[in-house]
């Protein structure tokens, strides 16, 4: 497994409330000098949105403003050829995010910290990714074999094409598969087999080179996370803290092998970040902690393996809610460090 002491650093899932790219990347350079991601603007246009983001050169795909939809028009089996001989060939550069569906991460290239000790990039998982895009018929193509696996490979490239160019910022990249639709597994809305879904999953992992993580925002079956190569598990700490304390055993394994844990500590919502500070998110993680070094656990090293994150994007803030979010986190980090490493 790479190297995941994080030491508790600071940084974010992905969306961010600005719509000027370059406005959102000086303040990520300004908080986030260890560990920078580049930002997902959803206000600046919906094709900004995490299923649009990623869905160009999908075939016989449809991007509109009201979502994302596939069907088979005819040489529809020709793009999908097009796709599969891109995947085996690795040629990820043909399957890039354009600037108009990627704004921040163009704007990203030029205004990042200088000599991050890692760069961050994110993608939308293909369980969550299959589930938000239909086909004529309405049904999600998560549903349909050949579709499900020509969306884990687009994923895979987009992934790849990314990091390399991640890469230019800093060696050591760290890349989130976000994965959102998890929590609904084992419900009627997800019937999928935890097989099916960690063998999409181990697609997308697998075509990261870097240090890799899965980010779920809710509750869920941890197991479809630990029983996979991911090195990072990403969850709301802040309104789901005991989801994770759920899977005492296995959470200990996977930190015993060097996994990490990122804590989604922060609130997310405007009102949240004006009512908690760093003390009082302080005590909040160290809660959420707890019920693990109960299990065996050393606290220093479950610390030593974690990141600070808020508890999911932070699409729907305020851009000077945003700024104090970032304020705090630091703050958070700063905090526990001195008191515990």
């Amino acid at each position: 497994m790479p190297n995941t002491e994080f030491n508790l650093m600071p940084t974010i899932i992905g969306s961010m409330p600005h719509r000027d790219p370059v406005a959102a990347c000086k303040l990520i350079s300004r908080y986030l000098t260890e560990l920078p991601a580049w930002p997902q603007l959803p206000m600046r246009s919906s094709r900004e949105l995490m299923t649009a983001q990623y869905a160009e050169g999908f075939p016989g795909v449809s991007i509109t403003e009201e979502g994302v939809s596939a069907s088979h028009p005819e040489g529809w089996d020709h793009e999908l050829e097009e796709l599969y001989g891109a995947y085996i060939t690795g040629d990820a550069a043909k399957y890039a995010i354009s600037q108009d569906a990627a704004a921040g991460f163009y704007a990203f290239q030029t205004n990042h910290p200088e000599h991050p000790m890692g760069v961050k990039g994110q993608v939308e998982g293909p369980v969550s990714w299959g589930l938000s895009v239909k086909d004529e018929l309405d049904t999600p193509v998560v549903y349909d074999e050949v579709l499900a696996e020509a969306a884990a490979k687009l994923l895979s490239l987009k992934v790849t094409w990314q990091e390399a160019l991640l890469r230019e910022i800093s060696p050591r990249t760290v890349m989130f598969i976000d994965e959102p639709a998890l929590t609904s597994y084992g419900s009627a809305y997800l019937p999928l087999s935890k097989e099916k879904i960690q063998s999409l999953l181990t697609e997308v992992l697998g075509a990261v080179k870097g240090i890799k993580g899965v980010h779920c925002c809710g509750n869920t079956d941890w197991t479809l996370l630990t029983d996979t190569s991911t090195d990072i598990i990403s969850f709301d700490a802040y309104n789901y803290a005991n989801s994770l304390a759920l899977y005492p055993a296995e959470i200990r394994q996977f930190v015993q092998r060097g996994g990490a844990i990122a804590w989604g500590i922060m609130p997310n919502t405007i009102k949240g970040v004006e009512e908690e500070t760093a003390s009082s998110l302080k005590d909040r993680l160290e809660e959420a902690i707890a019920p693990f070094t109960r299990e065996g656990l050393d606290f220093r090293t479950i610390l030593r393996q974690s990141l600070i994150t808020p508890s999911c994007g932070m699409a729907y803030m305020s851009e000077d809610a945003a700024e104090k979010l970032f304020e705090t986190m630091v703050e958070l980090t700063a905090k526990m460090r001195s008191r515990y490493l």
